[in-house]
């Protein structure tokens, strides 16, 4: 079985190194971007199964990420899991609306993320 690709979209180097040792220890292929640009390259490029997306983001936010990404037709169809440290309040509800998945508050607890990430890849552990 292939492994899934998960596209890491995080300007938080030492939390998207943390998130590759955990995603590969799990049997997922990891590639990564730290800004709102190459979050869309990255993903235009690599076609990931899945994308984890960092709402505060240099060079636009994750908001404008899932915008791009659901006007390229290659990638409207790929599942988006927000993490945020913002107030989630707000922003949970903006992030389901604007078509995420799911949302996670950060600081991530990892079973967790790792729960969600079968859940919306549709995997049974």
């Amino acid at each position: 079985m292939d492994k899934k690709k998960i596209l890491v979209v995080d300007d938080d180097q030492d939390l998207s190194l943390g998130l590759k040792v955990r995603l590969r220890a799990n049997n997922y292929a990891t590639v990564f971007a730290a800004d709102a640009v190459s979050a869309i390259s990255q993903a235009v490029k690599e076609n990931p199964d899945l994308i984890l997306l960092d709402l505060g983001l240099p060079a636009g936010d994750g908001f404008v990420v899932m915008e791009r990404l659901d006007n390229i037709e290659s990638l409207s169809s790929v599942p988006v899991i927000v993490m945020s440290a913002r107030d989630p309040q707000g922003h949970r509800d903006r992030a389901l609306g604007a078509g995420a998945k799911a949302y996670i508050q950060k600081p991530v607890d990892n079973d967790e993320l790792l729960a969600t990430i079968r859940n919306v890849l549709g995997e049974t552990s």
